[in-house]
């Protein structure tokens, strides 16, 4: 099974999330990851939508998407056209001497401490999700008490806009 992520525009009403993510459950198509935020444009809220299957599939989603009266523009994204970003926050238990080496991780990947506790750091890494998994790998053994990713958000390149 192939993997798409969805770029969709929606009006920005109360209830649209829930009509988007309901058509998925009523088909039988499971969500992989999906961010909702508004856009330049109050009115309107983009939603990035990551699924899994076959053009088959693809197509059946973008129709059914397209039949909602909420649903102002589609577009799948090529990989190759597009700016994929994830955001994660990482609570790692950091006790003593393993603070510095935990410090020193999360600059390797350009992340920030965003708190710091008695025994805790919390944190913020934004990139690529294999960037985010390479963080995450390297800090299990340090003890995380507490992980939270945003899923994906995709922008694609260059001169095109969803409008």
């Amino acid at each position: 099974m192939k993997r798409y992520v969805i770029s969709v525009l929606v009006e920005n009403h109360s209830g649209v999330l829930s009509r988007v993510s309901g058509l998925f459950s009523r088909r039988g198509y499971n969500i992989d990851s999906l961010t909702v935020g508004v856009t330049e444009n109050p009115e309107r809220s983009r939603m990035t939508i990551v699924v899994r299957g076959d053009e088959y599939i693809l197509e059946q989603i973008e129709k059914q998407l397209a039949k909602l009266v909420e649903v102002v523009s589609i577009r799948t994204c090529d990989p190759s056209q597009s700016v994929f970003r994830e955001l994660a926050l990482i609570k790692v238990s950091a006790e003593g001497a393993v603070r510095g080496a935990i410090i020193e991780t999360a600059n390797i990947f350009r992340a920030r401490i965003v708190d710091v506790g008695v025994d805790s750091l919390v944190i913020e890494a934004t990139g690529s999700e294999d960037k985010i998994a390479g963080l995450i790998k390297l800090l299990e053994p340090y003890g995380i008490r507490e992980l939270v990713r945003t899923g994906l958000t995709a922008m694609e390149r260059g001169p095109s806009v969803l409008h």
